[in-house]
């Protein structure tokens, strides 16, 4: 049976913060839809990786802070779709407040005036994907639905929060086929060096005892690949100008059981595991579930519930850029 062409066959898209953890699972998602890829970075090492890639695209180097640029170089680029994963603040080493504010909430409303007002060609899709942060919550408890208030305690979550609220008033305004997806716990292959799956992976490969928190803690993980899956499903679907909408599995799982199931796929011994070692980060969330109805209705979908899956296709992918290396190959 002949299957039906991607809608993203030939579109043009542009990917924000391309170069990284989830802008790269977005950018090679698009590429394998036949997407004209544009990818804009801030840094040549960022470039140096895409490039290595081979994933065809065209690779722009923007300072992605100076906002009063973006209404010349964005346009130029003619995009009929932009996907905004660029941010400051998940790298725990990015503590400045003013940066925080101008790549969370500035840039996200810089960019929404600018495709307010470019031209409508024949994409049918959203104009604008912009990815919020589950941070956003901060304080609430209970099951997280979009419209629970919000009471972020973190500098990220009050300029990410600030940002979704400033792209909603510009869709209400102008009508700006806009929606921000709020991403909960990803994980996979490219994630920052000392978070809980690569601290593992090290730990898989030196040997030792794995310091943790006590792991009480419970999140909604999802694979990175299977959001930016989510990300696109979204770019196609009916939501409201404007729409937040929770990108998550709907399973609530606690730490400890994502580090004891991500540890027996890679080959840690449980003793290894030194639950309550470090002590609990203050800004961890503390609520009962993530709703994804209204993923479920706009996509007809929702990311797996599989830890172990997931850790196991990191270090799959892993191994591969691993041999790739070894070939010579990138």
């Amino acid at each position: 049976m002949t299957r039906a062409p991607s809608p993203f066959r030939y579109t043009r898209a542009l990917v924000l913060g391309a170069s990284g953890f989830i802008g790269h699972w977005v950018a090679r998602a698009l590429r394998a839809q036949g997407a004209h890829l544009m990818c804009a970075v801030r840094s040549a090492d960022g470039a140096e990786c895409l490039t290595r890639e081979h994933l065809g695209a065209v690779i722009v180097r923007r300072n992605l802070a100076d906002l009063d640029a973006l209404a010349s170089w964005i346009p130029a680029l003619r995009p009929s779709i932009i996907f905004n994963l660029a941010g400051y603040g998940v790298d725990r080493s990015e503590r400045d407040a003013s940066e925080a504010d101008r790549m969370n909430h500035g840039l996200v409303e810089a960019l929404g005036r600018v495709v307010a007002a470019m031209p409508r060609d024949e994409w049918q899709g959203m104009r604008l994907i912009h990815v919020g942060s589950a941070l956003e919550y901060g304080a609430t408890g209970g099951v997280l639905h979009e419209s629970s208030t919000c009471a972020p305690t973190t500098t990220y979550g009050r300029t990410k929060l600030a940002g979704t609220l400033a792209l909603r008033r510009l869709a209400a305004e102008h009508g700006l086929e806009a929606c921000t997806a709020r991403l909960f716990t990803v994980f996979g292959p490219g994630e920052h060096p000392g978070r809980l799956l690569p601290t593992l992976l090290e730990a898989a490969a030196s040997g030792g005892s794995v310091p943790l928190s006590a792991g009480t803690q419970r999140r909604d993980f999802a694979y990175v690949e299977d959001v930016a899956e989510g990300l696109l499903r979204l770019a196609v679907s009916d939501a409201n100008p404007g729409e937040v909408v929770n990108l998550a599995s709907g399973a609530m799982h606690s730490v400890r059981t994502f580090a004891e199931t991500a540890a027996s796929v890679v080959g840690i011994a449980p003793d290894r595991l030194q639950f309550g070692a470090v002590p609990t980060r203050a800004e961890e969330m503390s609520h009962d579930g993530v709703s994804v109805q209204r993923l479920r209705e706009l996509t007809a979908w929702a990311p797996d519930d599989d830890i172990a899956g997931g850790v196991a296709r990191t270090v799959a992918r892993l191994t591969e850029v691993r041999m790739r290396g070894a070939d010579g190959v990138a």
